[in-house]
């Protein structure tokens, strides 16, 4: 399926771009340095670039990261879609989580490549766009627990009220940095259309009921968060374009 990039507030079309979050057997993450010249120069950024017409985003993400790096990349899985507006334009970011690939990743365009920790993530200079990545990459592929020490599901009710609570005590500083992070906040939803509601206050999106598969992707394409898909396989729901699947056991 051909993919045509989004229009911003503004009716200019945004620049859509695949990146990769690529994580090797050690569970290093990879990101590269923006060179001298370009917009930003210096900063880390996760590699990838434009999706050209004609190009479905997993087409453009495996030809970006062969032309960039050098490697041939497998089974990616989606993690978020996310919009930033920079100076010349906004910028559509799909970002993917690669873990299985084949070759050696090579800065082929001269940039200087860094494998790094998630704590050593956490403290790079990356780009605006890429930093919510970041806080994104704590969610598991599969949703096993309603409560974790990096997240909280919550019913959209409650949801509200936490969001309330923790925007008063935390102002607008990031989720994550060198301090103690404070945990996701994950919306429990039934319906599309609530899950849709509640995409402005959750930071992923959590299925409680099997959805289709064409109102999965429609809701996985049409929301910049995480979803979690229940009732469909690992590999089924990625390329649906949710990010992981929610086995939480329901309670009786």
């Amino acid at each position: 399926m051909t993919e045509s990039p989004s229009s911003t507030a503004h009716g200019k079309p945004a620049i859509h771009v695949a990146a990769a979050v690529l994580i090797d057997r050690c569970g290093r993450i990879l990101i590269a340095q923006r060179p001298a010249g370009k917009h930003l120069a210096g900063c880390w950024e996760f590699p990838g670039g434009k999706v050209e017409l004609g190009e479905t985003r997993t087409d453009a993400l495996a030809r970006e990261l062969r032309e960039e790096l050098g490697v041939t990349i497998e089974r990616p899985r989606p993690l978020l879609r996310l919009r930033h507006t920079y100076p010349y334009g906004e910028v559509l970011l799909d970002v993917w989580v690669v873990r299985r690939y084949r070759g050696e990743p090579r800065g082929l365009d001269g940039q200087a490549l860094r494998w790094c920790s998630h704590r050593e993530l956490a403290e790079a200079e990356l780009l605006p766009a890429d930093r919510p990545i970041v806080d994104a990459l704590r969610l598991p592929e599969r949703l096993r627990n309603s409560v974790s020490p990096y997240y909280e599901i919550l019913t959209c009710d409650l949801l509200e009220g936490a969001r309330g609570v923790r925007h008063r005590t935390a102002g607008d500083a990031p989720i994550s940095g060198p301090g103690r992070p404070q945990r996701l906040l994950g919306s429990l939803c039934r319906q599309p259309s609530e899950a849709e509601r509640s995409a402005a206050a959750a930071d992923f999106l959590v299925m409680s009921e099997p959805l289709p598969d064409d109102e999965l992707r429609l809701l996985c394409g049409g929301v910049d968060r995480p979803v979690y898909a229940r009732g469909v396989a690992l590999e089924r729901a990625w390329a649906l374009g949710a990010t992981g699947a929610n086995s939480i056991a329901e309670r009786g």
